[in-house]
């Protein structure tokens, strides 16, 4: 695992931004770690990358600890990172900050850097601060992406793109996978990150509530409608395999998880004319997940 974390959490004063968080993140694969805003996402990142530190609780990334502060250094070393706000050096250049970052970088990639820019079409003697939000994005993505890092951490890595950019970013992020990089990105983007993951992560209220390779969860939840009689009876039903069960009439409508037969079964034994069950698709499984 290249993340691991052990009951983390981050409290500010009374509230709770991140609860006895675990996660197990894998290497070489690509991880979405997904949640509404203000759930916890960003607050877990800097975490991990040892910039704010935990109320309780620990956690390894790439094999040092998190609230070692020389252990922390080390993590950054190996880690590129995007950040959701994308701070950069606003006076300089486009062409004076690569220029800078590439001296820091020994594994440097300046064919990745030369491919990015092109296919961003992004104006190397424009000053940092002069560039859109669009532009500064490209412009981030390229300085971790170059970087030949061990391990991405993307914040909102799509935000400001127009749909060609968005289309070249996520095709740079498939290849830095094949080439050995660990990839963990938050993102709003559902579609896209359907697209790229391998690996979910959906938190609600800095807890993760489903986690799991994308291929398996699809597999392991299900679309539940089943038709009754009269009233469905809850009180007969086997709700510890539902989340988000809703009735209007004769129906009942719920996310399953587990042997499909199975429910099957006991939903018929409990009075159902009729039981189906339908794919579920990232956006339908976040929604879920994260409802009130």
């Amino acid at each position: 695992m290249i993340i691991e974390t052990r009951r983390l959490s981050k409290n500010y004063g009374p509230v709770t931004a991140v609860k006895d968080l675990c996660l197990r993140v894998p290497a070489g694969k690509i991880s979405a770690f997904l949640g509404p805003n203000g759930h916890g996402k960003s607050t877990t990142i800097k975490m991990l990358l040892g910039m704010v530190r935990p109320t309780d609780g620990s956690g390894d990334v790439l094999g040092y600890n998190i609230t070692n502060p020389k252990e922390s250094i080390e993590i950054r070393r190996r880690t590129a990172f995007v950040s959701e706000d994308k701070q950069l050096y606003g006076y300089m250049t486009v062409k004076q900050i690569l220029a800078f970052t590439r001296a820091l970088f020994p594994q440097w990639r300046a064919e990745r850097e030369r491919e990015l820019v092109t296919a961003f079409d992004l104006p190397l003697n424009r000053v940092v601060k002069g560039l859109s939000k669009g532009m500064r994005t490209k412009l981030a993505l390229i300085l971790a992406l170059a970087r030949g890092a061990d391990l991405l951490i993307l914040d909102e890595p799509s935000e400001g793109l127009d749909p060609v950019a968005t289309e070249s970013m996520l095709q740079a992020v498939v290849r830095a996978a094949e080439e050995g990089a660990t990839v963990f990105f938050s993102s709003h983007q559902l579609s896209e990150t359907e697209r790229i993951a391998d690996h979910v992560f959906i938190l609600k209220r800095g807890q993760v509530v489903v986690e799991g390779e994308l291929d398996e969860l699809r597999e392991r939840y299900r679309r539940m409608n089943a038709v009754f009689v009269g009233t469905p009876p809850l009180d007969r039903l086997p709700l510890a395999t539902f989340e988000n069960a809703e009735t209007d009439r004769h129906t009942l409508s719920a996310l399953t998880k587990g042997d499909v037969d199975a429910i099957a079964s006991e939903i018929r034994a409990a009075g159902a004319l009729s039981v189906e069950f339908h794919p579920v698709n990232l956006r339908e499984l976040f929604l879920q997940s994260v409802k009130e």
